[in-house]
């Protein structure tokens, strides 16, 4: 996987930075979702590659990052804006998934003039998601709660059986079979570093109390200053819980696109050719 990109390892802000990089090109930013690593674009990387210097990372705390010890999306933010300044990238599109989106939307609040466009991959903001959360939300995104309870209870729990957690959110919330062995065994293997469970735990805490309330004072008096490109399965938990997840990217930002696309939750390892189709277009804009 990710063949002719260089693996990296920057330190910053109290963390260490696990990434590759590779391609020619503007800079492109590529956020992981949970409960994976920055392995999950290794169908769509090299593709981004052949026009574009792509960047992924894993976010402060999960994969083979460290964690600084904060755990807010807009201190994961700011490491990743100082690792693309570490490499010269002043400037750079960033494309986030899941939780990689809500780090990739604070940083275009936070650092307006170093994000250029900006796609959020099957999610809503996250003051939104919990203003709206009702009965199915509880039981479809359950890990919000779960992971968000007082520590050590989701930590204990997950250490007994690391396996059965990570297959289980894999298979839930994707519409077929996308994960290889070697995919699956990478993204278990960091479910079994204590310290990598309790880092991820923490930034659900995190997005339960700091994340949502730097949401709910930012909507309506700051703006995300760039194009935005939303997308999200028009069968999945996005299209069925909001009527209009483009009217709600818009109470964000004024420049913005949504596209659905049918590929589950985890679109890029899932089908990775729509996902290029979708995000080319928007990248050479």
């Amino acid at each position: 996987m990710f063949e002719g990109f260089d693996e990296f390892d920057v330190p910053v802000s109290g963390a260490t930075i696990h990434g590759r990089r590779g391609g020619h090109g503007p800079a492109v930013l590529l956020l992981h979702g949970f409960p994976q690593s920055l392995v999950m674009w290794h169908r769509v990387a090299p593709e981004l590659a052949r026009e574009f210097t792509v960047v992924a990372t894993d976010l402060g705390g999960f994969g083979d990052s460290t964690s600084s010890g904060e755990h807010s999306m807009r201190a994961l933010a700011r490491q990743q804006v100082a690792v693309m300044q570490t490499f010269g990238y002043d400037e750079f599109a960033v494309v986030g998934h899941d939780r990689g989106a809500r780090c990739a939307y604070r940083m275009a609040l936070d650092d307006p003039a170093v994000v250029t466009r900006l796609a959020v991959l099957d999610v809503v903001p996250t003051g939104d998601a919990f203003e709206r959360a009702d009965k199915e939300f509880a039981l479809g995104y359950w890990v919000w709660s779960f992971l968000a309870a007082p520590a050590p209870i989701p930590e204990t729990l997950i250490g007994r059986a690391p396996e059965v957690f990570v297959n289980h959110l894999l298979d839930r919330w994707s519409a077929g079979d996308a994960f290889p062995p070697e995919v699956r065994a990478e993204y278990l293997r960091h479910f079994e570093d204590p310290e990598t469970v309790h880092a991820i735990c923490e930034e659900y805490r995190a997005a339960a109390t700091i994340d949502d309330a730097l949401d709910r004072e930012d909507r309506g008096v700051r703006r995300i200053s760039c194009p935005v490109l939303a997308v999200w399965d028009p069968a999945g938990a996005v299209a069925e819980w909001y009527d209009d997840p483009v009217a709600l990217w818009r109470r964000w930002a004024d420049d913005v696109t949504g596209a659905t696309m049918a590929a589950g939750h985890f679109m890029a390892e899932e089908a990775p050719a729509e996902t290029l189709n979708c995000l080319l277009p928007f990248l050479r804009a």
